[in-house]
């Protein structure tokens, strides 16, 4: 049975189920929610058209504005390229490496079909439910490095028990 989420963000809620075949993913992200590590992360990079980005803790602080995406734990999760970059889908974020290896917290949620980013990403939980609050994050005003200009949170994550 696949884990599933609520993120619930401060423009609402987001239902999401990881998926089985990206077990390092998934057990990453299970790890981190249990941490309370998302808690008060804003989404720091949204494009309309393309994805939402969240997951760097130092987008917690406003004074840290410019450093807002290079933030998160001193690990990398070994790249599990299964699944395409549809509309809806949770994926991995990284920096440039040759092994493909994801970042230890930020991941996307994509607002477009990306197929251009297939097999460079990780794609690993798809948006159950909640896809309109992905394309009303994704409208907000930016600043020039995508940055929300009024912050858009994550409050919290929690599981979804059967």
């Amino acid at each position: 049975m696949p884990a599933k989420f609520i993120i619930k963000t401060s423009m609402g809620d987001i239902a999401v189920s990881l998926y089985d075949d990206t077990p390092q993913h998934r057990d990453n992200f299970v790890k981190l929610v249990g941490e309370g590590y998302y808690d008060g992360i804003r989404f720091h990079r949204v494009i309309e058209g393309f994805m939402i980005q969240t997951g760097d803790p130092l987008s917690r602080h406003d004074d840290k504005r410019q450093l807002h995406g290079t933030g998160g734990p001193e690990y990398r999760v070994p790249a599990e390229i299964r699944h395409p970059n549809k509309k809806g889908t949770l994926a991995a974020a990284r920096d440039n490496n040759p092994k493909k290896a994801s970042s230890g917290s930020q991941f996307y949620i994509n607002q477009a079909d990306n197929a251009f980013l297939d097999g460079e990403y990780t794609v690993f939980g798809i948006v159950e439910s909640g896809i309109d609050v992905v394309d009303a994050i994704a409208v907000v005003d930016t600043d020039f490095n995508d940055n929300p200009i009024s912050p858009v949170t994550i409050e919290t994550i929690t599981p979804v028990t059967a």
